[in-house]
C-alpha cells in the first residue's frame, strides 16, 4: 500500500543520510535493494465498531451528553443567575442502586458533586455500613441545582428539572431506587405523605422498586440521630430486595 512504500523510502532515505550521502543521481528505477510492496488488489474499508444506543458505552455517552445540556439549562433564572455550577449526578452506568436526594447545597454547589457536605459524610457510613462503596451507587437529586439559601425546591423548579431526572434514571438503569427524604420521596412519586408514613414500604415508579427514608442530614447530631435505627432497616430492605448479605451490626 502506498502507506508502506513512503515508510521504505523514509528509512532508505534516513540510512543514506547517516552514511554521509546527502544527494542521490537520477535514475529510472528504485535503489538497489528496495521493494515495493505488492498492490492490493481489492481495498475493503475497515468500519469503525458501532456502540449500540442501548450498551453500556452508548448510554455513557448519551448521559454525558445530557449533563453537558443540563450545565447549559436556564429553565429557572433566579437558579441558574445564583449557581456556581450544576450539578449533575455521579456514578457508573448500569448501577445497581441509585440514590436520590433533595437539591446541592453550599458545599455541593462548590465542588460540582452530590451530598459532599456533613449529609455526604453520613451517607457515606451508612453505604459503608451496607458492604457497599459509594463508587458502585448513582447519587442524585431532585434538583441540578443549589435553590438560594438552601431553600426548599419550588414546584416549578422541580417540574423543569423532572425530564433530566427521568433521563437519567433510563439511562442508568439501576435495579432499585432510594429517595432519600420527604422532598425527593415527593416529588418522583408525586405524593403528599410525610416521610415518617412513606418510610418502610417498597413503592414503584417506571417499574423500579422504591424505598423512602430519612435524609442524612436529619440523622445529623442535634436534629434527629435516633432515626437511624429506622434508616437501617430500610438499608436492610434495599440490600434484602437485590439478593446481597446484611451486614451483622456491632452492638
Amino acid at each position: 500500500m502506498a502507506s508502506d512504500v513512503r515508510e521504505q523510502l523514509r528509512l532508505r532515505l534516513e540510512g543514506l543520510e547517516a552514511a554521509g550521502i546527502d544527494w542521490l543521481p537520477k535514475t529510472s528505477g528504485p535503489p538497489e535493494g528496495f521493494e515495493f510492496a505488492a498492490a492490493s488488489p481489492e481495498l475493503v474499508p475497515v468500519e469503525e465498531p458501532r456502540r449500540e444506543a442501548n450498551s453500556q458505552e452508548g448510554r455513557q455517552i448519551t448521559l454525558n451528553v445530557l449533563r453537558e445540556r443540563v450545565s447549559r439549562c436556564e429553565r429557572c433564572p433566579e437558579l441558574a443567575v445564583s449557581r456556581t455550577q450544576t450539578v449533575f449526578g455521579v456514578g457508573p452506568i448500569g448501577a445497581e442502586i441509585l440514590f436520590i436526594g433533595e437539591a446541592p447545597g453550599a458545599d455541593e454547589d462548590r465542588q460540582g458533586e452530590p451530598f459532599v457536605g456533613a449529609a455526604g459524610q453520613m451517607l457515606n457510613r451508612i453505604i459503608t455500613g451496607c458492604g457497599l462503596r459509594r463508587e458502585e451507587i448513582y447519587i442524585c437529586n431532585i434538583l441540578r441545582c443549589r435553590p438560594p439559601g438552601n431553600r426548599p425546591p419550588q414546584p416549578t423548579e422541580e417540574q423543569n428539572c423532572r425530564e433530566y431526572l427521568d433521563e437519567t434514571i433510563d439511562l442508568v438503569g439501576p435495579k432499585i431506587i432510594v429517595c432519600w427524604g420527604a422532598t425527593a420521596a415527593q416529588n418522583l412519586l408525586r405524593s403528599t405523605v410525610g416521610i415518617t408514613k412513606m418510610r418502610g414500604s417498597m413503592y414503584s415508579y417506571r417499574d423500579l422498586p422504591v424505598i423512602c427514608t430519612f435524609h442524612p442530614a436529619s440523622l445529623l447530631e442535634g436534629r434527629s440521630p435516633q432515626n437511624k435505627k429506622y434508616v437501617w432497616e430500610d438499608m436492610q430492605m434495599m440490600l434484602k430486595s437485590l439478593g446481597k448479605p446484611i451486614p451483622v451490626k456491632n452492638a
